[in-house]
């Protein structure tokens, strides 16, 4: 037998785990695979561990004893499941609910292309309006980008063909256990946010193809633990993404990145400005202030 392993991240977010440990129990497998679930607890304080391991017996509980954010809690997940033998390891979002194809349809992608190395499935948001929130992504270090394609878009079918793409969201990623161990493990020095576009620019580097799967799906609740568009999630989303690029524009882009971010974000406040979010607006220029006076990200107060 092969053996996936998936790792759910949970912090203070128990109601939301229960939805997302139901639905991936439902998941079909490939023939010849099996799957074993665990859920990291990032240090919760409304007896997360505590529930899940009363109401799931069949998922392994990994309780932290505090909180290492996206990056540090994956990372232990992830460095126990290939400790014990997986040959691919899937991160999924807590916030998150998968369709029951899900497993088999994302193996299925990485069976079918010895070259990739991971892939990810079509993700909409949660609720009605059936609104694509994932159907791959671009991330370009020389023009200081990284965007969901499709994002917002009506799921009209419109997504049709596995493909490769640039970047692969973290919300849901599946790796071979090879990936993992050759393109290394998040990196925890992000504070936050970015830590899955910098493994898809390593992964890449590394020869790895990686995969948008259509045909797999799953709906988020997006940002439920930050806020979508909370002055928190948008200075530290800045801050992540403006060490990103500096840590990968190569050559020329070692000069255009900059330039290219910035006019981004010139645009992304006046769209909140315009949307009357005032206060998130306004987090963007506080962060780029921080940033230049070499404030670190963990004592940044958007």
């Amino acid at each position: 037998m092969s053996r996936l392993a998936v790792v759910v991240l949970n912090w203070n977010g128990l109601a939301d785990t229960r939805a997302a440990l139901t639905s991936l129990l439902a998941c079909r497998l490939p023939p010849g695979w099996e799957a074993a679930l665990m859920m990291v607890d990032n240090g919760s304080t409304d007896g997360s561990a505590q529930a899940v391991r009363r109401e799931f017996p069949a998922v392994e509980v990994l309780a932290l004893p505090e909180n290492r954010r996206f990056a540090g809690g994956n990372d232990a997940g992830l460095t126990r499941a290939l400790a014990a033998g997986a040959d691919a390891v899937m991160l999924v979002n807590n916030d998150t609910e998968a369709d029951p194809g899900l497993f088999e349809r994302l193996i299925g992608a990485l069976d079918a292309d010895p070259k990739a190395g991971a892939a990810a499935p079509l993700i909409r948001f949660a609720g009605p309006g059936e609104r694509i929130w994932y159907a791959g992504g671009w991330c370009v270090p020389w023009l200081g980008l990284v965007a969901h394609r499709g994002l917002r878009a009506r799921d009209r079918g419109q997504f049709t063909r596995t493909e490769p793409t640039g970047y692969l969201t973290g919300c849901c990623l599946l790796a071979r256990a090879e990936a993992w161990e050759q393109v290394g493990l998040l990196d925890e020095r992000y504070y936050i946010y970015a830590e899955d576009a910098d493994w898809s620019l390593r992964a890449r580097a590394a020869g790895y193809r990686l995969l948008f799967v259509p045909g797999a799906r799953l709906t988020h609740k997006v940002s439920a633990a930050a806020g979508a568009a909370s002055p928190f999630k948008i200075a530290h989303r800045l801050r992540a993404n403006l060490t990103l690029f500096a840590r990968h524009a190569r050559g020329l882009g070692r000069v255009t990145w900059l330039p290219c971010f910035l006019l981004q974000q010139v645009a992304l406040a006046f769209w909140l400005l315009a949307r009357g979010r005032f206060a998130a607006a306004g987090a963007v220029p506080r962060a780029l202030w921080a940033a230049a006076l070499g404030q670190p990200a963990a004592e940044m107060r958007p």
